[in-house]
């Protein structure tokens, strides 16, 4: 039996709905270098890892598992529900914080405290370098932040380049079971699936974050269903798709899975996850003929 800790589907589903609405990046400033530093969200950790900046953070929101270094450092409780007063005993000279996850009420409680908080908050893949640039400048990082930087771009021009045949593949992304969701037009996601040729069919709805019904699926026949789940394994409820054998992705087995932390995280692994992901609608596209 498949079994998921309901507190991890909460903090899935609060991401999935607050996040990435309006992008807050933070600017380069004249201050030096930060050495003590406080990162409010797995996401912001990996990116200052990435950098190089790793051994400087002495606290981390839960769930901060990437690189495996980031696991050893002390907590502050969930990027959702952080503790005030846990960031403050850690007495950094920097907390970054991410708006588009961390409460507004937590943020003010500590510039109320007159922590120097710095928000950053790329909302989608061309902003995820300058982020990189940013915050290498910001903690004496900024030849390794001006290379990630680079890197990324690279990487993520040779994606938008790779030769593809034939229309769009006709893609459902499905970020739950129950309730039903996925995310529309707007979202994070959608930027990758586009990027690899693809068309959410759900990019219509108003919500960032909908829940639909089984007969909008249905209705829409996509040509490849891929799904998230909660971690590195593949849902066991993506096979239940198997039932519903006159939909086109269910004929042609293009039934895919992409770990989560690999597209709904801004950070340079989020290229790992498109590349896995443009491979599956290529494989798609290959299935035309059957």
């Amino acid at each position: 039996m498949w079994r998921v800790d309901p507190r991890r589907v909460v903090r899935l589903l609060a991401i999935l709905w607050f996040g990435w609405v309006a992008p807050v990046v933070a600017e380069p400033t004249d201050s030096p270098p930060a050495r003590r530093i406080v990162a409010l969200a797995p996401n912001l950790t990996e990116l200052l890892f990435a950098v190089g900046a790793g051994g400087q953070l002495v606290a981390v929101a839960d769930y901060s598992d990437h690189p495996p270094e980031a696991r050893a450092i002390p907590r502050i409780g969930g990027y959702d529900r952080f503790d005030p007063e846990a960031v403050i005993a850690a007495r950094p000279d920097l907390v970054i914080g991410w708006p588009g996850g961390n409460p507004d009420h937590l943020l003010k409680s500590l510039e109320r405290f007159g922590l120097p908080l710095w928000l950053l908050d790329p909302r989608r893949l061309d902003e995820i370098p300058a982020a990189l640039e940013t915050l290498g400048a910001r903690t004496g990082h900024q030849d390794q932040g001006v290379q990630q930087a680079t890197a990324f771009r690279e990487r993520l021009e040779r994606l938008r380049t790779r030769p593809r045949q034939g229309k769009p593949v006709y893609t459902f992304y499905q970020v739950w079971h129950e309730p039903l969701m996925t995310v529309n037009g707007a979202h994070l996601i959608s930027d990758v699936i586009r990027l690899c040729g693809g068309e959410n069919i759900f990019a219509d709805l108003p919500a960032l974050a909908p829940v639909i019904d089984l007969e909008a699926v249905l209705a829409r026949d996509p040509e490849a269903i891929v799904a998230s789940g909660m971690d590195a394994s593949r849902p066991e409820w993506l096979d239940h798709w198997q039932r519903w054998s006159p939909l086109l992705a269910v004929r042609r087995g293009n039934l895919f899975f992409v770990p989560p932390d690999l597209l709904q995280r801004h950070t340079p692994r989020i290229l790992d996850g498109a590349e896995l992901l443009c491979d599956q609608l290529e494989q798609a596209r290959q299935r035309r003929g059957w």
